[in-house]
């Protein structure tokens, strides 16, 4: 009998310490579905079942409501795994929106999902996602639309949580759903002039995030960046960003080195397909391995299993990556 309840005691000690995998996935984020060879060879590795897929954005302008960049199919596209629909909404589409307005956007935003999974012949399952950096001032128009989506679309329907909406939940409010997906990413912006990595700052986010375990909605994903990207400033102070560049294209003979992620031009030219004049600076942003590793240690300590979504499913961020915590 002693030693049965010792090996219970053993059983359980294992159990604790042992390192929890999380399953995970990617977004999928660009306006045409179509994967190449080692995009598919990455997917088919993930370890769930579903690719969370950007139909469409919505915006508001003249007072209208517009879908913008609806997902276009390439005839090759095929692969195993679930779609789940999402829909980025900016904040601004919310702002003095009016009751029959919102039925009315919830409509036509279902209408439109359901053409384009009937269009394409989309393997999906009864979920919506909606991405919007909803604030104080939109959070109840916000927060009736989800409830309105839901009851026409007779799906479940989660939502993005920004950092600064668990921070500041008691102003920005709590959304009716059941779930929700933690991004863990752009902690600052990229056009400040800061030292800090706009795509993650580890203390930022710890600081954003010290009460999440808190946070009423108890079924939490994490979604995690593997992007990186280019900020040129100019005579001005004035930035732009150019996609996926890493430290490996800031070697160049017309760029005097700064740091290790920041050059300055020497040379009037085009380079990454824009124009740039002498003078100019360039700091790249990446998200190391270490960093990811950091993350999931701090939010293992907060969240009850969580499964990760990596942003975003492309050749220029996947490769060579370690996806499995």
């Amino acid at each position: 009998m002693k030693t049965f309840k010792f090996l219970c005691i053993l059983l359980i000690i294992f159990s604790c310490s042992k390192k929890e995998n999380h399953p995970y996935t990617f977004y999928y984020w660009k306006t045409k579905l179509s994967l190449n060879t080692e995009e598919k060879q990455v997917l088919n590795k993930a370890t769930l079942p579903f690719l969370y897929t950007r139909f469409f954005d919505v915006d508001k302008s003249a007072g209208k409501f517009k879908p913008v960049g609806v997902i276009t199919k390439d005839q090759s596209f095929e692969f195993r795994q679930k779609i789940i629909p999402v829909v980025f909404i900016t904040n601004r589409t919310f702002l003095y929106i009016q009751d029959h307005e919102i039925s009315f956007l919830a409509n036509s935003i279902n209408k439109l999902i359901d053409k384009k999974i009937l269009d394409y012949s989309l393997n999906t399952v009864p979920e919506i996602q909606i991405d919007c950096d909803w604030t104080a001032g939109t959070r109840n128009d916000y927060f009736k639309f989800l409830k309105e989506l839901k009851k026409i679309s007779k799906k479940e329907i989660t939502c993005t949580l920004r950092l600064h909406q668990v921070k500041d939940k008691a102003q920005t409010g709590i959304p009716p759903v059941e779930k929700v997906y933690l991004m863990c990413y752009s902690t600052s912006s990229p056009l400040e002039n800061s030292n800090k990595n706009s795509i993650l700052d580890i203390n930022t986010l710890k600081s954003y995030l010290t009460n999440i375990n808190e946070y009423p909605v108890k079924k939490i994903e994490v979604a995690l960046p593997i992007y990186s990207w280019g900020i040129v400033t100019n005579y001005l102070g004035k930035h732009k960003l150019i996609n996926a560049l890493s430290e490996k294209d800031l070697e160049n003979k017309n760029f005097k080195k700064i740091s290790d992620y920041e050059v300055e031009i020497l040379k009037d030219g085009f380079y990454f397909g824009n124009y740039m004049n002498k003078g100019f600076r360039i700091k790249v942003e990446t998200v190391s391995q270490k960093q990811l590793t950091e993350v999931v240690s701090f939010l293992e300590k907060k969240i009850y299993r969580f499964n990760i979504i990596y942003y975003q499913l492309d050749r220029k961020f996947v490769t060579g990556q370690n996806f499995n915590f």
